[in-house]
Parts: C-alpha cells; structure tokens; sequence
C-alpha cells in the first residue's frame, strides 16, 4: 500500500474547496491551490462517479498533480464522502435529471433506474412499493435529508412524505444491507432525498395540467441573509383518475430553515402532507372500491460544528394518521379501520479527522408507537376510537473508520443493535467496503454488509377479514458479498456490481390455496444473485459540434432467486423483477427546446392470483412489458415551458397482479424562476 501522500508534501489544486471533513482530510501535508475555474459543466449518471474535468496548466517551478474534489458528496458511509471516494454502489440523482424528467412524483422518477423494483397501485405516485435489489417495501429505508421516514406501520405509507420534485437538490440511493448507515430498517439499501439548502432563487411557481382532469401546481418562497435562510414551499395535484376508483387530492407543505453561526450551522424542517384516494382494489381485488385518507406530519432539528473534531446532533418526530375503507363511503358493513403511528427520536453522529482517516461514532435512540382499531395489543380502556396499541424502542450505536488515501478507501465498521420487541441482548451488523483506483479512470470496489429489519406493525396485527396477522414474528436478516468496476472517461462513465445476498427468517404475505385468508410467515431462507451494470455517454467528446447536453444512459440489473418456501402463493416477496433495462436519452431540438426520452422494460417473476367477478380464479404468470415516456422542455429566460407523454403507445400493464396502470397520458405545464 502507497503511504507517499503521509509523508511527503504534494502540491494540488482543486477547484473548489467545501467545508467537509474529507476535504481537510485530502489537503493535510500538501500544498493547496484552490482556483476557480468558469464555465464548469457538471453532468451527472445515474450511478454517479461525478468529477469535475479540467485542463491546468503546470509550472516550470513546480509540480503540481491535478486531484478532483468532486463537487457531489454522498452518504455511503457514516459519514459525507465525495462520489469517486464512495466504497459502495450508489446511484444519485441530479436536480438536472430530475427537472428534464416526464414524471410527476420520486416514485415515477425511481421507475427509469435499473436497480429498483416500483410497484405502484395507482398513478402518480399515489401510493406504490418500493424497493431495492429484489427485496420488499418494507426492507428499503426511506430518508429525508438524513431522518428516516420509514414507516413502522408498513412500507406502503414510507413514501408519504412532504416535498415536491422542485424541492429535491439529488437523491441518493445505497445498494444492498445498509444498517451501519441508515439504521435497521435498511435490510436490502436506502434511499435519501436531499433538498435544496442554498436556492439561487426568490421565488419559484409552476402549474401543469393534463387528462384526467390533472392538475398540479408548486410554489415556494425564499427568504435568505447572511445568517438564516428560509424556504416555505406548497404543492396540490389532483386528478380525477383513469379507471374508476382511481381519483386522487394530495396537498404538500414543507418549512426549511438553515442558520450559518460561525463555523456551525443548524437546520429545520416542518412538514405536513394530506393524501385522499381512491384505492381500487389497492389490497384485495375481491374489494374493488377501497378508498384512504392519509396524513402526516415532520418536524426535525439537526445542527452541525466543529472541524477536526464534529458534532452532528439531530432530534425528529413523525406523525402518520390514515383511515382505511374496504369499501368506501360504507362503514356499516366493514368498519373503517384507523391507525396513528408516532415515531420519535434523537441521535448524535461524532467525527474526528486525522491522519489515520475518519473516526465515526454514533447513537440512535427511536421509540415506535401505534394506535390503532385493529393493529396491536387490545387495550383496556379505548382511547376515543382507537382500541389496541402497540410501542418498541431501538437503540443503537456505530463506530466506523475510513481511512482515505489516494487511490485507495477502506471502510470497516459495527452497529450494535437492540430492540425491545426482541426482549435479547445487542445484535451486531458488521460492514467491510473498500475500494482501489488501479488507473486514474479505472476502479474496482468490493463490499461485506449486514442488516436486520424489525417485523411492521401490520406484518404483526393485521387480521381482517382477508388477512391473519403473525405477533409472533422472528426479525429478518441480510448479509451481501459486492464486487464492482467503475470506469469514468470524458466520454463514458460506466459501472458493473455482481453481488451474492442471503436472506433469512423473511417475511411474506403467503397462502397456500387460492381461497385462503394471506397469512404473514418467517419464510426459512432467500438467496439472491444480482447483476447491475451501466453506462453513460457525453456524444460532446466525439463530435465537438453537438450540443454539451446530448447524453445516452442505459441501464441493466438481473437477478436470479433461490427460496425456501415450497408451493406457497407470494403476495409480495417471491414476485421478483428478475429484469429491467432502461435507456434514457437526452438531446436538444433547436434554441432552448430540448428533449427527454425514458425507455422502461422489465420482466417479473412469480405469480398473481387472478380475479374475475371479484372472485380468485387460476394463478397467472407476471407478463413482460415496455414503456415510453417523453418530456419536452423550453426554456425562455426564466421561464420553462414543458410538455409531458406518458407510456406513449398506451400499453397496457401492471406492477402488481389485477391492479392495471394508466395508458396514454398527456400533460402540458409552465413554471417561472424569480430570481
């Protein structure tokens, strides 16, 4: 191992110099240069290994060795590292990829990467599952700038949360068990939206409107010093749906407020979010008018100081309220369920850098509580409408080290893991990542990680007159072996991950006969073998003639399934995507007008029990299909003019058995930039 950059003094030269702890960390015993360079154009890949390219000239007096400090950092480890120092796979979505994109939620935006499986129920990103390399909603954490969101109710309501796209700065996604990161609940990977913290802008305003009675409208304020910035940002989108049933109202609200003290800062999030829809035959389709009313609340404090030696201290608390009707409008039949879910916690993250690296410590204390008519233990004086309840307590700590050389990045760490559900001692989740730069556009990466999930509160509970809960539940438990390849040039940037995944104790909605009640069960053991590659091209460098913005991204993930679980019918977890391709291309048409292609395809595995007259009929394979989706964007000065398709040759499909999607959708909207 070269241990030269220890040693000797080298000069660098960045172009720019950011208050993180791995910058301090590159710079020690060197001499720096910190230049502005002008004109930088910044393009990012899904999985993103971004640098920012430049020529320096060299002195005769000195020589100087150009290293790119990249302008993105990501949250792979514990701790924020530069994309090209991450030793995982980790795919991030632009603010600029976002913006071009034809989608109208994070969900449909999920939908165009290769590596996550979107099962939606209705359009829009009404409601739909995600998860990350074959594994269930309920195994793939969701964060907003570093709380997690994930809903200890069930994974279906993880996604409802307070931000609209125009919010999103980048999202961040991690491949594979990522409990030393994101904390428990990141059994397969964890998904993290970051929002926009330094807005270049006053004001921001959009409408869009469309078929199906589509209406959605954004607006957001922002009010900055040299002290405090305050974002409000408002968003309502409403359609009248495309099949019966499948109407939707969603309201947004979100407050963000930073204040710079010095060299600390301390940040503030407020957020409301209210969902009405139409749910047909969302859980069951021998009930095709099931409606929700949905909403939650975010509030969150998170402060940062210090240097060489940080704290990062952090309080949150999370609200989910939700009415479900089997059939709506009519309680006297099937009575209404209700449930409110409070999660509460604090965790304080300390980070010291030295010449050895970066030394990460830190502990989560997290109580998860319901109330609920029919989810939890029967309490013996109701509380209004509420009859059970439940409550746990998870309580961790993490220590991690990375140690970050020139061409080499080593990560090893523990989390120590305790939950009262459990009623044992701490479980430990170990993870080893590591990466080596063999030539300077050529990396190799590999990964050992471990993770757990604790059983949801429906997974638990939920016993009606279509399912039968399990209180007595065992936690599931992942373990992932990654070896991938990064090769980044002017022109193409491209990846490949193969990885072998084993899961055990996983839990499943299952039956045995197609007339049975689902029943939730430990199935014994799941292995999972996985390929993901990637690849995107700047046309830029080959043909300087064409406009910077001519991009082609193409994406591929396969999986191969093994299970324990004999004949059984899998309501979720044994319905795999085994194959999904996805190409996008990115070009201009002529003066601001440009265009954005998305190309979906992908085959799922496993079965789903077909309905007819709302009665179970025969199991039926899951078809392959394709989807095209285009968005045409103008810009004029500070305005944006754009016009959206949707699935273009109106195929029709389906993510989930019996629940079809939307055809043919068109759109047309206008935003405008005050700055």
């Amino acid at each position: 191992m070269n241990q030269k950059q220890f040693d000797k003094p080298r000069a660098f030269r960045f172009k720019r110099f950011s208050h993180k702890a791995y910058s301090a960390f590159n710079s020690m015993r060197k001499v720096v240069n910190i230049g502005v360079v002008a004109g930088c154009v910044l393009t990012f890949a899904h999985t993103t290994e971004t640098s920012a390219q430049s020529s320096l000239k060299s002195r005769e007096s000195e020589k100087i060795t150009e290293k790119e400090l990249d302008e993105v950092t990501v949250t792979a480890s514990r701790i924020e590292l530069s994309a090209n120092q991450a030793a995982k796979q980790v795919t991030v979505i632009t603010r600029k990829e976002i913006e071009q994109a034809p989608v109208q939620s994070i969900q449909d935006l999920l939908n165009y990467v290769s590596g996550i499986d979107v099962q939606q129920r209705g359009g829009h990103g009404v409601q739909a599952d995600v998860s990350i390399r074959g594994g269930s909603f309920d195994q793939t954490a969701i964060l907003l700038n570093g709380v997690n969101l994930s809903n200890p109710q069930t994974g279906h309501y993880s996604f409802d949360i307070p931000i609209n796209l125009s919010d999103i700065e980048r999202i961040e996604i991690v491949y594979g068990p990522s409990s030393l990161i994101y904390g428990a609940s990141a059994f397969s990977g964890g998904i993290n939206i970051i929002t926009r913290k330094d807005p270049d802008h006053k004001a921001y305003a959009r409408v869009e409107a469309g078929a199906h009675n589509l209406l959605n409208t954004e607006a957001r304020g922002v009010l900055k010093n040299d002290v405090v910035t305050t974002q409000l940002s408002a968003g309502y989108m409403t359609s009248s749906g495309y099949i019966n049933n499948s109407d939707y109202d969603i309201f947004n609200l979100l407050s963000q407020t930073r204040l710079n003290i010095e060299r600390a800062k301390v940040d503030v999030q407020l957020g409301f979010n209210d969902k009405k829809y139409g749910a047909n035959t969302f859980y069951s389709a021998a009930y095709p008018n099931q409606y929700e009313e949905i909403n939650s609340y975010l509030a969150s404090v998170k402060g940062e100081m210090g240097s060489k030696l940080k704290f990062i201290p952090q309080v949150y608390w999370n609200r989910h309220n939700d009415c479900f009707q089997l059939i709506k409008g009519d309680e006297s039949k099937v009575p209404y369920n209700y449930h409110k879910t409070d999660v509460y916690g604090s965790n304080l993250n300390l980070q010291y850098t030295s010449q050895l690296g970066i030394t990460s410590f830190g502990a989560e204390f997290r109580n998860e509580g319901i109330m609920s008519t029919v989810l939890g233990k029967k309490i013996d004086e109701p509380s209004g409408r509420f009859t059970h309840s439940d409550n746990r307590t998870n309580i961790s700590y993490a220590l991690e080290h990375n140690l970050l050389l020139d061409r080499f990045t080593l990560s090893v760490g523990i989390l120590a893991n305790y939950n009262t559900y459990l009623k044992k001692d701490y479980m430990f989740y170990p993870a080893i990542n590591s990466s080596f730069r063999i030539l300077d556009n050529f990396k190799v990466y590999a990964s050992w990680n471990k993770a757990t999930r604790m059983p949801t509160f429906t997974d638990l509970y939920y016993t009606t007159v279509t399912h039968i809960g399990n209180s007595d539940l065992k936690p599931e438990d992942s373990e992932s072996i990654d070896l991938g390849f990064k090769y980044n040039t002017p022109f193409v940037k491209a990846h490949i991950t193969g990885y072998l995944m084993k899961g055990k104790n996983m839990i499943d909605w299952i039956k045995e006969n197609p007339d049975d009640k689902w029943e939730s069960r430990n199935i014994t053991q799941i292995d999972k073998k996985g390929l993901d590659m990637g690849a995107t091209f700047f046309f830029k460098e080959l043909f300087p003639s064409i406009d910077p913005s001519t991009t082609l991204q193409l994406g591929y993930s396969r999986l191969h399934q093994d299970k324990s679980s004999g004949e059984l019918i899998s309501n979720f977890t044994l319905n795999y995507l085994r194959d999904k391709f996805t190409a996008q291309v990115n070009h201009p048409i002529y003066q601001g007008i440009s265009a954005n292609w998305n190309f979906r395809w992908q085959k799922r595995m496993g079965t789903y029990l077909k309905y007819e007259n709302l009665k179970p009929t025969r199991q039926e394979p899951y078809p392959s299909f394709a989807t095209l989706d285009l968005q045409i964007n103008w810009k004029l000065k500070d305005f944006v003019a754009t016009a959206t398709a949707n699935n273009i040759f109106d195929r029709k499909y389906f993510d989930l058995g019996n629940i079809p999607q939307a055809g043919f959708w068109l759109m047309a909207g206008v935003s405008y930039t005050l700055k």
